[in-house]
């Protein structure tokens, strides 16, 4: 079972974000894309969890764009896609 620490968007940046060893970027595209879809019609949160050097973390916000390489949230702040573990809305 994988422990996370919920955090708060802002502290983010915090956190220094690494790869995920078994990061699923392949199949976590169709949830990007249903989450940024969430985010910029229904302002909807949804839960991401991500590597980072302390180990997993997730934070509940919207994510306005995603791309290949990162995920956008409100502020400008980045996730690397290869360091997500999880979406779920």
């Amino acid at each position: 079972m994988m422990v996370t620490g919920l955090i708060a968007k802002e502290d983010i940046l915090n956190y220094k974000i690494v790869h995920a060893v078994d990061h699923h970027n392949e199949e976590l595209q169709e949830k990007l894309v249903n989450a940024v879809r969430l985010g910029n019609t229904f302002k909807t949160k949804v839960s991401i969890t991500f590597m980072t050097a302390d180990g997993p973390k997730k934070v509940e916000t919207t994510i306005w764009n995603a791309t290949k390489e990162y995920i956008e949230l409100k502020g400008g702040v980045l996730i690397a896609t290869k360091s997500l573990l999880n979406i779920e809305y």
